[in-house]
């Protein structure tokens, strides 16, 4: 007796949380690539709170992670990194740290960036909407007509 199960590389093993694998018919299998959606936000910020409840009605598939309670991960900064272009972008000066620790003052770089973005939530920039290839990162009102006209035409 022959094994019907299908047979995948450990590279699609390894990133099976992005993949939905679809039997087609008894001998043939699909893998099938779904768009990420995922939103990094802050539940106490209230400007946060009022984007996640201006585009309400758009976000029935989306991945929240909540930053303080789970912090982001290398992999995940990392991540958004590479939509965004650098580190830089995804870090708020607005945050009370930065003025606090005097970061206003000193002339940051990538990798410093990244450190800071690791050591607490709060030097991230939020929320961060990412869908697929596209990111957008914080609360500005060109950004978030961006997100609106994104959600709109999935």
């Amino acid at each position: 007796m022959t094994n019907s199960f299908p047979h995948f590389s450990i590279h699609q093993l390894i990133n099976s949380s992005a993949h939905q694998f679809i039997n087609s018919s008894k001998k043939n299998y699909i893998c099938q690539k779904t768009m990420t959606k995922k939103v990094y936000h802050l539940k106490t910020c209230d400007t946060t709170r009022r984007i996640l409840k201006e585009v309400s009605g758009y976000l029935d598939e989306f991945e929240f992670q909540e930053i303080k309670e789970q912090p982001v991960t290398a992999k995940q900064l990392d991540e958004m990194k590479g939509l965004a272009g650098s580190y830089g972008a995804l870090f708020s000066r607005r945050a009370k740290k930065y003025r606090e620790m005097g970061l206003k003052d000193q002339n940051l770089t990538e990798d410093d960036y990244k450190y800071y973005l690791l050591q607490d939530y709060t030097f991230l920039k939020r929320p961060v909407f990412i869908i697929g290839d596209d990111i957008f990162i914080g609360n500005s009102r060109k950004n978030v007509s961006a997100l609106k006209e994104k959600l709109q035409n999935l």
